[in-house]
């Protein structure tokens, strides 16, 4: 594929995912090329492409006749794909430390640690911000220290789904962003012991933290505050 073309359909399909954790597209929607041709500033070709990928990620779904529609997510879809990710990075977190070759290796996933230990304790409002940005690239920089590009394409493909990636903790409690910091550090302390089976088991338990988020977000009503709120089912909400 021409670079350009490339570029065309990272456009196309970051700019379509937006469109659709906004809810400008709601849940059974048809998605109608030529209004998103024009709307995204992309070709028809990197287009199609990106609705073949978000239909790879769960997002829209091939109608009969042809086209794609956006889908409406089940809570029981959302469950899976939180285990899939704890399978996923829990497996991240043994490779990493079967694969480690020098300590040197987790300097920046300790310093990523040591900065959120000063988040969790800020009581300000923007701190919850900071918190997953940091948290963001933790887990990042464990994807990276597994050493697998097919690990990599998997779990982006799982944390593509609302409330499933590291990045939906941004409205939790207090007290879990507290538990999901311990963990952390149980993570990185079992890869630097080369430890893969404790951190095989922290990874897969910390992607777990993710469904207590939705259940806190569901109690207190701030379901809607999240990205791709719009596509959870009433059996979520």
């Amino acid at each position: 594929m021409p670079r350009g073309d490339s570029t065309q359909t990272v456009k196309a399909t970051l700019g379509l995912r937006q469109l659709v954790f906004d809810g400008e597209i709601g849940p059974g929607e048809r998605l109608v090329e030529l209004a998103l041709v024009q709307r995204l500033g992309v070709s028809r070709t990197p287009l199609r492409l990106a609705l073949t990928a978000l239909e790879h990620e769960g997002l829209v779904t091939s109608l009969p006749g042809g086209g794609f529609a956006v889908r409406e997510l089940t809570h029981a879809e959302i469950d899976d794909a939180i285990e899939l990710r704890g399978a996923l990075e829990g497996t991240a977190a043994r490779f990493a430390a079967e694969r480690l070759e020098s300590e040197a290796e987790l300097d920046e996933i300790r310093a990523l640690v040591d900065r959120l230990d000063e988040v969790v304790h800020d009581p300000s409002p923007d701190a919850v911000l900071v918190y997953v940005e940091l948290n963001e690239a933790f887990h990042a920089q464990l994807v990276a220290l597994a050493k697998s590009e097919m690990l990599a394409r998997e779990l982006a493909h799982v944390t593509a789904v609302p409330f499933a990636s590291p990045a939906a903790v941004r409205l939790s409690s207090r007290e879990l962003l507290l538990v999901a910091q311990h963990q952390h550090r149980a993570l990185v302390d079992a890869i630097e012991a080369a430890d893969g089976a404790s951190a095989e088991s922290v990874g897969r338990e910390h992607a777990r933290l993710s469904r207590h988020n939705l259940d806190l977000a569901v109690e207190h009503g701030r379901l809607a505050q999240f990205p791709g709120a719009q596509l959870l089912g009433a059996d979520v909400a």
